[in-house]
């Protein structure tokens, strides 16, 4: 079937002035830190030099007593409230397991302390100029080993919450079952097993997290930063700081690219902080290497799978087992995780037998958090890479194994029931499926019945050709919502 669409579209294709196109490229004051408030202080951060450690001791006199600075906080002078970072719709899924300042740190780049000075240089100093005595303790650094009996306990206070199994490093954990999986296999006639390994990656968005925090003239904290989730970071600010949320406004100027790392709550909680303490207005903005450090990143993560299906390539059982390393903190743990089977299962729904398990697990490195694809990502390359296992192994073309399994209109898949992000599932059908249609377009522009299973070589370059798919849902009804308030003037504008 022929896709036909060019003749509907108003939009798609065709060149369509930005709204804000012209402030940018005149260089208008439209980003977080284009502002300059009077008598605004500089915060800056003290990252832990361990990836495990005990703070025993802070001694902050010296950076007190340097002329310009204003205000040092950790954790011996301000509230001990759990929360999460995780800018997620209330009631989180992720644990509360994050602190202003820990009295344990947890990873090389952890918070320790925080200043605010007169100047950059000031604060620098002053950040010298604090004495921690710090106790080492063992640390965890492979996933794999984080469940082991006699590892580290990562998290062992007791006043966090919603962690899944402290005393093992377990953040969060999935397990959904569909039918009999090991009947399923037993029942196949081609089995493939497969693991996919994937990295540390950082979002390295142009504009790094950056924000201003200052008291307004009712005395009402605001906070200017550049984040993807204003409302969250309002709601978490106050938790964190124990104040009503309505003494908090949040402002979210154009951001200089987010992909997930500012679906966080990075800065805004200490420089708020700082601004209460002092009185004054706090800039904070995150060096390059500090995005690196002391930010968020994806999930690495082990995922493994195996499919079973028969000699028709009808897929008959599915298992996905997904080892996730969520870092010090479990910021996203869940819902990345559930990500990783809820997203990408729904897509070949003629299996009747499925099983999707998993866990999140503490590290002593760098915390993971929203990135792009959110779990989805890792979940559909593992699954397509085991399809194409599978095709090989049939004799099949990996284009017919995908159009004999994938899901279509009228159709839904008990997945969809069985787990959502981070919380239960909820029925659906889906009402409307071209992928059929875009599958066989696809193959045909590209040329897949005369390149496939062929290699082109060009000097040291190998040229191959292969394809997948995926699909993700977007304005769900009860599952993805939103709100807009419009308010019109006299003269029918708004």
């Amino acid at each position: 079937m022929e896709l036909k669409v060019k003749e509907r579209l108003n939009v798609v294709g065709k060149s369509v002035q930005r709204v804000d196109g012209a402030s940018l490229v005149r260089g208008k004051p439209v980003f977080t830190l284009d502002v300059d408030l009077p008598g605004m202080l500089v915060g800056k951060i003290l990252h832990s030099p361990y990836a495990h450690a005990e703070i025993v001791s802070i001694d902050t006199s010296a950076a007190e007593a340097l002329p310009g600075v204003f205000c040092v906080l950790h954790h011996g002078n301000v509230p001990r409230i759990p929360y999460t970072t995780a800018g997620q719709g209330w009631p989180e899924p992720s644990p509360y397991d994050s602190y202003l300042f820990p009295r344990k740190v947890r990873f090389v780049g952890d918070r320790v302390a925080a200043v605010a000075a007169a100047s950059e240089e000031i604060a620098d100093e002053a950040l010298r100029l604090i004495k921690v005595e710090y106790r080492e303790l063992p640390a965890v650094l492979d996933p794999k080993r984080a469940t082991a009996p006699g590892a580290p306990v990562i998290h062992d206070e007791e006043d966090s919450q919603g962690i899944h199994d402290p005393q093992r490093n377990i953040a969060a954990a999935v397990d959904i079952r569909v039918g009999d999986v090991e009947r399923g296999f037993s029942e196949s006639d081609v089995v493939v097993d497969t693991t996919c390994e994937f990295p540390y990656v950082q979002h390295v968005p142009i504009e790094p997290h950056a924000t201003i925090a200052y008291l307004d003239e009712d005395g009402r904290l605001v906070i200017r930063t550049s984040t993807q989730v204003p409302f969250h970071v309002r709601r978490i600010v106050a938790r964190a700081l124990g104040i009503p949320i309505q003494r908090i406004r949040v402002i979210k100027p154009r951001i200089g690219g987010g992909f997930g790392t500012k679906q966080e709550i990075v800065l805004e909680d200490v420089a708020a902080a700082l601004a209460l303490r002092t009185g004054r207005p706090v800039r904070m903005v995150y060096t390059r290497e500090e995005e690196f450090v002391a930010a968020r990143t994806r999930h690495p993560m082990a995922v493994r799978v195996r499919l079973g299906a028969k000699k028709d390539g009808k897929l008959h059982a599915i298992e996905m087992d997904v080892l996730s390393n969520t870092g010090a903190y479990g910021a996203h743990s869940l819902t990345v995780l559930s990500n990783v089977g809820s997203k990408t299962l729904p897509l070949y729904n003629k299996a009747p037998h499925i099983w999707f398990h998993g866990k999140a697990v503490y590290t002593n490195l760098p915390v993971a958090g929203a990135y792009r694809g959110y779990g989805a990502t890792q979940g559909y390359f593992a699954l397509e890479v085991a399809m194409d296992e599978l095709a090989e192994k049939l004799g099949m073309d990996p284009l017919e194994l995908r159009l004999k399994n994938h899901i279509r209109a009228g159709e839904t898949s008990p997945i969809f029931e069985k787990i959502g992000e981070g919380r239960e599932g909820k029925a659906q059908v889906i009402h409307s499926c071209a992928l059929e249609e875009c599958i066989r377009e696809g193959a045909k522009r590209i040329g897949w019945s005369e390149k496939r299973g062929k290699r082109l070589r060009d000097g040291p370059w190998v040229h191959g050709g292969g394809l997948a798919i995926a699909m993700q849902g977007s304005g769900i009804t009860d599952i993805d919502m939103g709100a807009a308030t419009i308010m019109m003037n006299e003269d029918g504008t708004f």
